[in-house]
């Protein structure tokens, strides 16, 4: 009996060391600025990354952005800064999550705590950390198996893969939301994780309330609201992966929704040049430009025989301009982009997708020979339609001079009727069987 006591005593004794700091060293904070603060004395104990918290203020912690001989930036994780000159601080260790199967149906913030008013939430066995490499590339998954979004323009012309990482571009009030909220309604997911980064805050209870719907059982939201700090924004996207890859970890098919990277980066940025980066793309430093494919990079198939992340980001391009550093530092990354068009929107075709500025590389795997060729086919009357537009509009052309160009004013504003999908609309099951359909249609 007494030797039992004596295991369970050195037991917990174990527990204790391993989780409590017996022994605390503190630094001093030396400067402030709006954005940042300066500590010193503990430059050898620190690492790009760890957590700095300060002694005597809940609120008051931050991450290590820069370390130098004289001590460390801290970029803190609230709005404002509010340390002084003189307070203590110490390390706390790098940022990790506990999730768990019961996070689905929750809204958590960058941080892992949740928002939503539902009580606290249950931490798993296993803590995961923000901050985590993807899978060997010889040991991922192949990316083959389809996956039927339910939107007839994407499963038609942009077809997805389970494990797939495709980017939504447009510019702002082009129906970029309403697009991904039809995304994460879309049938054969197990679970649905879903990054809001610097959106409006009125927009956060729609989008869980109404476009989420009935999926939103199985979603877990993370949330970094336009008014929160510049690390609440660049860390929300890193807390969505690492609760997807928990999930897929378990075997799930995860689809992961990010809106939208652009914000990301624009958060990266504000961290960068706060840390002394020099500005070398239109502003941005060269660090958002590793930040970017790191992260995205960790969406895609597990290891084989696991599950699989499915990413959709969003990229908002900055004055339509599809050509921005970081828009197309993005589209080298991924496996596909969708072209939202504002000329499309202002004609009131909703989605507002450019079928032909739009491209999925893994439609191979998906399309069968026939649905190739007819996809091909009605690119290429699209393109001759939209070509001659302004000629036809002023009434140069006379039909029976050009068969194709016959063709195409017969059959393209039909294809354009048939892409036509409100968000709230019921999915379609088979978009070639619906666009055949229309097409025939007299």
């Amino acid at each position: 009996m007494n030797d039992t006591r004596l295991h369970e005593l050195a037991d917990r004794l174990d527990t204790v060391l391993a989780t409590d700091n017996l022994v605390q060293v503190t630094g001093h904070v030396t400067e402030v600025s709006p954005s940042s603060f300066r500590v010193a004395g503990l430059t050898p104990f620190l690492r790009l990354g760890d957590r700095l918290e300060i002694v005597d203020d809940r609120d008051g912690m931050g991450e290590i952005v820069r370390i130098d001989p004289s001590g460390a930036v801290v970029k803190p994780f609230a709005n404002r800064v509010e340390v002084g000159i003189g307070a203590r601080a110490r390390v706390a260790g790098r940022l990790t999550l506990s999730p768990d199967p019961s996070w689905r149906g929750r809204i958590i913030d960058a941080l892992g705590q949740p928002i939503d008013g539902l009580g606290v939430l249950r931490n798993g066995e296993k803590a995961v950390p923000i901050e985590a490499e993807p899978p060997a590339a010889m040991t991922r998954g192949r990316v083959t198996e389809k996956i039927s979004t339910g939107i007839r323009a994407i499963d038609v012309f942009t077809p997805l893969c389970a494990g797939q990482r495709i980017g939504v571009f447009a510019g702002s009030g082009v129906g970029k939301s309403t697009l991904l909220s039809m995304f994460a309604r879309s049938r054969g997911f197990d679970t649905v994780v879903v990054a809001l980064v610097g959106e409006r805050g009125r927009e956060l209870r729609e989008f869980v309330e109404e476009s989420l719907g009935s999926a939103r059982q199985n979603a877990v939201t993370i949330a970094a609201t336009s008014d929160e700090s510049p690390m609440r924004r660049r860390l929300a996207p890193r807390t969505a992966m690492a609760v997807a890859e928990y999930f897929r970890d378990l075997g799930h098919s995860v689809l992961l929704i990010v809106d939208s990277v652009t914000r990301f980066a624009h958060a990266a940025r504000d961290v960068a040049l706060a840390a002394g980066e020099p500005a070398v793309a239109r502003g941005y430093p060269p660090s958002v430009f590793t930040d970017l494919p790191k992260l995205l990079e960790r969406a895609g198939p597990g290891v084989e025989g696991s599950g699989s992340i499915t990413g959709i980001f969003s990229v908002l391009v900055d004055g339509d301009d599809h050509n921005d550093p970081v828009a197309d530092s993005i589209r080298g990354t991924l496996d596909g982009h969708v072209v939202l068009s504002r000329a499309i929107a202002d004609q009131g075709r909703y989605p507002a997708i450019d079928i032909l500025g739009s491209i999925s590389r893994l439609s191979h795997h998906v399309w069968s020979p026939e649905q190739r060729a007819l996809v091909m086919r009605l690119r290429a009357l699209t393109a001759r339609y939209e070509d001659t537009r302004d000629l036809r509009l002023m009434g140069g052309y006379l039909p029976g001079n050009d068969a194709e160009l016959d063709q195409a004013m017969a059959a393209v504003p039909k294809l354009y009727n048939a892409l036509m999908q409100l968000p709230h609309a019921a999915s379609s099951d088979d978009g070639f069987r619906d666009l055949a359909e229309a097409l025939r249609a007299q």
